[in-house]
């Protein structure tokens, strides 16, 4: 009789089986720390490339706000508009930036930079300090000359539009925690290392660490600084997202700006520093 296919096939166990198809110890170790490795190696490519989006979602944000002022200066007599106006009452909208050119931008998500977190509209002077798209504080207006400019200022100080700085990353406060001294909304060049060379470059304070927390000690009006948050190290090596008065964006790291016409060469200080301590 012929013989059944079974019978060409030597019995097998099911212990066998099992000893067959099972992972050793070793070899499960090694899978995981395989698995481990490409983790370490890759975790961060993702996270950097998560924070370029991002930047360019803050770099795209950034340029309408400076459409908006372009957009503010011709319909008020080719002068930009005040960064803070300290002539009116706390209570009013207008003593800040954000609620002049607002009308222009229509949505408030503009005024803030993804990379922040707790970022908030700093539509009014009770919300100043959550804001993380800071405007220059050389527009700044105080009909008392005590705070800033006694008055607006006009685009033809304006004279290398290309250098010029209107719009920068700032430290921001944490919604809804208490702002403290935080001053997100606006930097002030003038509180910060003058150039003996050319005043105009001189800087603001800048760093790649949250100074307004790190310079505590200094009174809120001197803490009104530049903040590299984009791919920060803690060593200045972060990058600033700066925007210039013609309207085009560039990123600098802490370093460059703080190295001045050894570094970025960018103007700050258009209409000078009036009431520097």
């Amino acid at each position: 009789m012929p013989k059944s296919v079974a019978s060409y096939y030597p019995p097998t166990s099911v212990s066998a089986l099992c000893k067959c198809r099972a992972f050793t110890l070793i070899e499960l170790l090694v899978v995981i720390a395989i698995i481990a490795v490409l983790a370490a190696i890759l975790f961060p490519v993702f996270a950097q490339a998560r924070e370029r989006a991002r930047q360019v979602a803050c770099v795209s944000n950034m340029r309408q706000l400076s459409l908006a002022v372009s957009m503010y200066a011709q319909d008020y007599d080719d002068t930009l508009p005040p960064s803070t106006n300290y002539g009116l009452p706390n209570g009013v909208s207008e003593k800040v930036w954000c609620s002049l050119i607002q009308p222009y931008v229509k949505n408030t998500g503009i005024f803030l930079c993804p990379s922040a977190n707790g970022a908030f509209f700093a539509s009014n002077w009770s919300l100043r300090g959550y804001g993380s798209i800071g405007y220059t504080g050389q527009a700044e207006i105080d009909p008392a000359g005590v705070d800033g400019f006694t008055t607006v200022a006009p685009l033809p100080l304006i004279e290398e539009s290309a250098r010029t700085v209107l719009f920068a990353d700032t430290a921001n406060a944490i919604y809804p925690n208490p702002i403290g001294k935080y001053r997100g909304y606006v930097f002030d060049p003038c509180h910060g290392t003058p150039n003996s060379t050319d005043p105009r470059l001189g800087t603001p304070l800048v760093a790649d660490r949250d100074l307004v927390q790190e310079l505590n000690h200094l009174p809120p009006g001197r803490l009104k600084p530049v903040f590299a948050r984009h791919l920060a190290t803690g060593r200045n090596n972060g990058l600033a997202t700066i925007i210039f008065a013609d309207g085009h964006v560039k990123a600098y790291t802490a370093a460059f700006i703080q190295a001045q016409e050894r570094g970025a060469n960018l103007i700050w200080r258009f209409r000078g520093c009036p009431n520097v301590e």
